[in-house]
């Protein structure tokens, strides 16, 4: 029976790959918007947000005067609005899908940081999603907290071969550990939280995985996964050797991702797979309420989810959650 098992899952993750293969990539087809090169702004600080706000901000407009001009009206409105006054980016890049960090909150006073890493398909023509998301999180949490919505990679498409192997993640992860660097330079003093989506749980693993303790590696309290397929990792412990983070993992009823294969093989000269199901007993992470909801819906107002990951960041324990 488990030798069946075992096929059977090889048969289904070559059946994934045969597919992402022969679906045609549109957007590796599609001409590329113009977008200006990012500002140039100093080493992030308490005392140098307002420079990098306002830089990114003068990006963003730049970048969609280009867009207008080049006939894309609906990428030049997203950037727009992406200039306004209200909105904070610690980075920003208008190029290609895009690359953005956005602030809600006072970043230098929080006492409680969360920074989302989102999965695939996330990019300027679909920012605003991901956005809402992080709004929710931070009227969810309340005063003396920040948010920072963290597409700093390049998200695989959800029907593509990239979104199968954990390449795009090998990449991000010392992208994402930076970004953590910077954030404890700029508020020494906040518990930051990482939560982490899909295909961007799989970017938290490698960045944990990869990391060693200390000044060089992941800083941060909490790590949670949620709609995970895996983090290229069969123990949660394999993510504790290398952080102090403690380690979480949510799938709501409703979410597909739990009809993907949990294993992971060599085909086609890589990798595909990410291993044992984080929210499995065998994985060992403290598993979290997340209701009834799909694989889109973590952090919709109102959810298990939601209320979920908002004590996490706040350094509770969620109810009904589960001791590692």
């Amino acid at each position: 029976m488990k030798l069946r098992a075992g096929r059977l899952r090889r048969t289904l993750l070559a059946a994934l790959v045969a597919g992402a293969v022969v679906v045609p990539v549109s957007a590796a087809a599609r001409p590329q918007v113009p977008a200006p090169a990012p500002a140039d702004i100093p080493p992030l600080t308490a005392a140098t947000l307002d420079t990098a706000y306002d830089a990114n901000r003068a990006n963003a407009a730049e970048a969609a005067g280009m867009a207008e001009r080049y006939g894309d009206q609906d990428r030049a409105a997203r950037l727009r609005a992406m200039a306004g006054q209200e909105r904070n980016f610690l980075s920003f890049d208008g190029r290609g899908a895009g690359r953005t960090a956005e602030v809600l909150g006072d970043l230098a006073a929080a006492e409680r940081v969360a920074v989302l890493v989102p999965g695939s398909d996330t990019g300027i023509d679909t920012y605003g999603r991901f956005r809402a998301g992080a709004v929710a999180l931070h009227e969810r949490l309340g005063p003396r907290t920040a948010v920072v919505a963290w597409l700093g990679y390049e998200t695989p498409g959800t029907v593509s071969p990239a979104v199968l192997t954990t390449d795009r993640a090998e990449e991000a992860a010392p992208e994402l550990r930076a970004f953590v660097g910077e954030l404890n330079d700029v508020n020494p003093g906040a518990r930051l939280s990482l939560l982490c989506h899909s295909y961007g749980s799989v970017v938290c693993g490698r960045a944990a995985a990869q990391g060693a303790q200390g000044p060089q590696g992941l800083d941060v309290a909490d790590i949670a996964l949620y709609g995970s397929p895996g983090v290229g990792v069969d123990r949660a412990a394999d993510l504790k050797s290398r952080t102090h983070a403690r380690i979480w993992a949510g799938r709501g009823a409703g979410d597909w991702i739990s009809d993907v294969p949990h294993s992971s093989v060599g085909l086609f000269g890589t990798t595909v797979g990410f291993g044992t199901d984080p929210v499995s007993p065998g994985f060992g992470a403290r598993v979290f309420p997340a209701g009834d909801g799909g694989h889109s819906d973590y952090l919709k107002p109102g959810s298990v989810a939601l209320d979920s990951l908002a004590r996490i960041v706040r350094g509770q324990r969620p109810e009904g959650a589960s001791h590692a």
